[in-house]
């Protein structure tokens, strides 16, 4: 008898279509993102909480012999800062793949290697330019040249800004998810820089002050990844009332004024990253009463609009109610703090709910508008 012949499927009947694999790896490593850019949030706070803030006395370095700390002379505070300097390293490679699987993704292989080619001459200028500034420093007869890594660093933000410029450019397709992919690389990069002039600087409470409002917009703008991942492309309409649309601005102002407020506050209370910090020298008690009236408007505000949405059955009523679930609890986490003489813990808290419940707020703007339905 002849055998039975049965013919197999071929492999690509059953395998996903690779655009969809680039989706769905582009779709986790979004995701990672945004949460690594919430996680070193908290480990920032941890440096400053536990007074850890000079930690590594140094930078890039952590002390001018040595990379990593020395736990018999930093201790626990070497380890906490330089855990963080890590974590910002696993951001920035995050940020990296998410630009490289956009880019493959929409702008092809001509795209992604054109980004690469700008990323090796962002590292050679990089190189070079530490070494020239090494180098002037040595002729000039210093015995470091402190601004090397600075300068080094700054030549690779350029070379990123240009290469994003170029992709934007030359990408047809989804440039809004090309733009906001750069910008969180770019805003990383800028990070490790700040972070460094704030170490170098001894702690500046300003410049401290303006590394967490950095961080928390780089969550916002994560956030408004993943939405725009999720929406078609194409025109977008406005899917609420002009008067609903003016509403949330003003409580995206009111958000912005709490958040100012509230790190004023931080940069004048106790918690200054070390023991021998100077603060600004603002009234931490008169700021604290000064930060909480924003918030109770903006509670007030949020709650209407949420109201509101529920009842207009609008479409971003159900991230508004998570908005205003997470305004209460920032709140109540705001009392509790300010009558438990400022916790470390509790402030922690309260610095990781303000990115998230900003986060949010920037998903609820993107409801505003929807795309316009395709015609018949």
């Amino acid at each position: 008898m002849p055998e039975t012949m049965i013919p197999a499927s071929p492999k690509t009947d059953t395998a996903p279509p690779r655009s969809a694999l680039w989706g769905r790896a582009l779709t986790v490593f979004a995701w990672l993102s945004f949460l690594s850019e919430t996680i070193i949030i908290g480990t920032g706070g941890a440096v400053r909480l536990t007074g850890s803030g000079l930690g590594c006395s140094d930078w890039p370095l952590c002390t001018p012999e040595s990379l990593v700390p020395v736990f018999e002379v930093q201790g626990i505070h070497g380890l906490i800062e330089f855990g963080n300097r890590l974590m910002t390293g696993v951001v920035g490679i995050i940020a990296l793949v998410v630009v490289l699987l956009v880019l493959r993704r929409y702008s092809g292989k001509r795209g992604l290697v054109r980004a690469l080619w700008f990323a090796v001459g962002g590292i050679v200028g990089a190189v070079l330019t530490y070494f020239l500034v090494t180098l002037i420093s040595g002729l000039s007869g210093a015995e470091e040249a402190p601004l090397a890594f600075p300068f080094a660093t700054g030549v690779l933000l350029l070379a990123i800004i240009a290469a994003a410029v170029h992709s934007v450019r030359t990408t047809a397709a989804r440039r809004d998810l090309v733009t906001l992919a750069w910008i969180v690389l770019a805003g990383v990069v800028a990070q490790a820089l700040v972070g460094g002039i704030t170490v170098l600087t001894g702690l500046n409470p300003f410049i401290v002050g303006f590394h967490y409002a950095s961080s928390l917009l780089l969550v916002c703008v994560t956030a408004a990844f993943l939405v725009r991942l999720k929406t078609a492309p194409g025109p977008r309409e406005r899917a609420v009332p002009t008067w609903f649309a003016i509403v949330t601005h003003l409580a995206g102002l009111v958000l912005a004024m709490t958040i100012l407020f509230g790190v004023l506050t931080t940069g004048s209370g106790p918690h200054s990253g070390d023991a021998d910090v100077l603060r600004h020298g603002f009234d931490a008690t008169v700021l604290a009463h000064v930060h909480s009236w924003p918030g109770y408007i903006l509670a007030g505000l949020v709650l209407f609009l949420t109201i509101a949405a529920w009842v207009l059955r609008l479409e971003p009523r159900r991230w508004l109610l998570v908005l205003v679930l997470a305004i209460l609890v920032q709140v109540g986490v705001g009392v509790w703090q300010a009558r438990e003489g400022l916790p470390p813990v509790l402030v922690g808290i309260h610095m990781v709910l303000a990115a998230l419940s900003a986060a949010t707020y920037t998903v609820v703007v993107l409801r505003l508008r929807r795309p316009v339905p395709a015609e018949d």
